[in-house]
């Protein structure tokens, strides 16, 4: 007698994980998070493009940035696996840094976002006021105000 029952002899190929938009919103999400701080996008900025650059070269390529602040900045970078930290084992000590691969990925990325943000100034939708003269307006907060409206002649 010969058994039978529901076996998978192969299985199927894997379905892509399709995004949903719960799903979407938290991959960036985390995407923002590993590139938020007032100084990441600045100093990936200067690494781009292949640079290599000692400590005291970032330091002076953004002097309004504190040593205590660039270390942690790039400390948390290196952590997240954007810069590469190469140590000179020398007198004085020489640390330089750079990009991974992966944080080079993000240079397309990052100029698409800025041609994004630079289409702002020459977008303007007449039909809801919206980024009219350089700003956002939305139509419901024009309600609230009270317009100067001539008075009408007798």
């Amino acid at each position: 007698m010969t058994r039978t029952h529901k076996k998978v002899r192969y299985s199927p190929e894997g379905k892509r994980n399709e995004l949903t938009p719960t799903s979407a919103a938290r991959g960036v999400e985390d995407a923002l998070k590993i590139l938020e701080g007032r100084w990441k996008l600045v100093i990936l900025f200067h690494l781009f493009g292949g640079n290599v650059l000692r400590f005291s070269d970032l330091g002076r390529a953004i002097p309004s940035i504190s040593q205590k602040m660039l270390i942690q900045q790039l400390r948390q970078m290196e952590t997240d696996g954007i810069v590469c930290r190469i140590v000179h084992h020398q007198v004085p000590p020489k640390v330089e840094y750079c990009l991974t691969k992966w944080g080079q990925a993000l240079c397309p990325a990052l100029d698409a976002l800025l041609t994004w943000a630079a289409l702002r100034e020459k977008v303007s939708d007449p039909a809801n006021g919206l980024l009219q003269r350089g700003r956002s307006e939305r139509p419901s907060d024009r309600a609230g105000r009270q317009e100067s409206v001539p008075p009408r002649p007798p």
